[in-house]
């Protein structure tokens, strides 16, 4: 686990508009619960595969390690994603917004896949808007095999969605 220091040598304070957008140091922004937005993409592709977020160990982790952390809200946790199913994320690419509240990590995947259910991306489903809800509300599957069967992989670990 990483200490202050450590994070206060890592992350810049935030100082001054210009230092935030148009400046060289690193200084996120992290919320009233301090995460940090992050969209994790494939690098080669660019297909978007999940949305999650970081807290300050979560990020240090990942510039540290150049492998993806997470800080999972259901769990209440530090998060490596991979160390369970072996579906480790290598971050190829991290970047941060302009205002420095929101990372992106392009990433190259072990196995193929992201999702816990066994898809590809978490995003395997297309919601109907405009002329397409006319013809019906219900969500079109975009990915129609899985790359893994959750069962084999997590075992009776519980699930993570929370209803």
């Amino acid at each position: 686990m990483s200490t202050p220091s450590e994070n206060e040598n890592l992350f810049g304070k935030r100082v001054t508009v210009e230092q935030v957008e148009e400046g060289q140091d690193l200084a996120p922004k992290f919320d009233a619960a301090g995460l940090i937005p992050c969209v994790t993409t494939d690098y080669a592709s660019g297909e978007v595969l999940m949305v999650a977020v970081m807290n300050r160990e979560a990020l240090t982790k990942t510039i540290e390690t150049g492998e993806a952390h997470y800080w999972s809200r259901s769990r209440q946790q530090l998060w490596h994603k991979g160390a369970t199913s072996g579906l480790v994320q290598k971050v190829v690419e991290m970047r941060i917004d302009d205002d420095q509240d929101c990372v992106w990590l392009r990433v190259e995947i072990a196995g193929g896949a992201s999702c816990h259910v066994g898809y590809r991306s978490c995003f395997y489903r297309k919601v109907p808007v405009g002329a397409e809800r006319a013809a019906g509300t219900a969500l079109e599957f975009l990915e129609q095999e899985k790359a893994f069967d959750p069962k084999a992989v997590y075992g009776d670990a519980p699930n993570p969605t929370q209803l």
